[in-house]
């Protein structure tokens, strides 16, 4: 059978876009850590713990965040604006989100009275069903977004808190604006000194 130019071009587009993906996350994929601080234009600053973040009137607005979630339902991270979001870059395979994964699942349950709302981005598993595993595994009842070849993941602006390893966690204010963001593992405390300052803010 014979294959068309237009489908050539449109295959070598498609696999040339995951392998653009996975590039952006090879280097620092599944690392134990590490750290960008505020250089050249960007406007953010990285605290002793690792920890990035943003001032109020500094920070610029997430990108558009939709799709399949692991479980297959349909999620828009807009529909949650007005709400704290606390986004978790995270695959099954890697060993350091699976280390932070029970702090994640504890902490999305006792902020949810307060406004805060926990959503995942599982990329790089190639299928869902090890992805569906790990969140029964680890009692994760937020959804996540399915990214296996890393497309939503690239979507955010250059210059900002963007994920640059797995796991990485962004967190997002009120107004849907990108405020602070680690590239590492977190627990409890961590992820409480991302998310409580924001929910002071007024």
């Amino acid at each position: 059978m014979s294959v068309s130019p237009a489908f050539r071009r449109r295959r070598t587009l498609t696999l040339a876009a995951a392998a653009a993906a996975a590039g952006a996350l090879t280097l620092t994929a599944c690392g134990s850590g590490g750290t960008s601080g505020g250089s050249g234009d960007t406007k953010f600053v990285t605290g002793t713990g690792g920890i990035a973040t943003v001032a109020k009137g500094d920070r610029q607005n997430a990108p558009e965040l939709s799709g399949e979630t692991v479980d297959g339902k349909q999620l828009d991270v807009a529909s949650l604006k007005g709400k704290i979001v606390v986004l978790n870059v995270w695959g099954s395979w890697c060993a350091p989100c699976r280390a932070e994964a029970p702090y994640l699942a504890k902490v999305s349950k006792e902020m949810k009275a307060k406004g805060v709302e926990f959503v995942g981005i599982n990329t790089r598993d190639t299928d869902k069903g090890p992805a569906q595993q790990f969140e029964k595994e680890f009692g994760v009842d937020y959804p996540s977004l399915y990214d296996p070849i890393g497309k939503l993941i690239l979507r955010f602006p250059k210059g900002s808190l963007n994920p640059q390893a797995i796991p990485s966690t962004i967190v997002l204010d009120k107004n849907g604006k990108i405020a602070a963001r680690a590239l590492m593992a977190l627990d409890d405390t961590k992820l409480h000194q991302m998310i409580d300052p924001l929910i002071a803010e007024k």
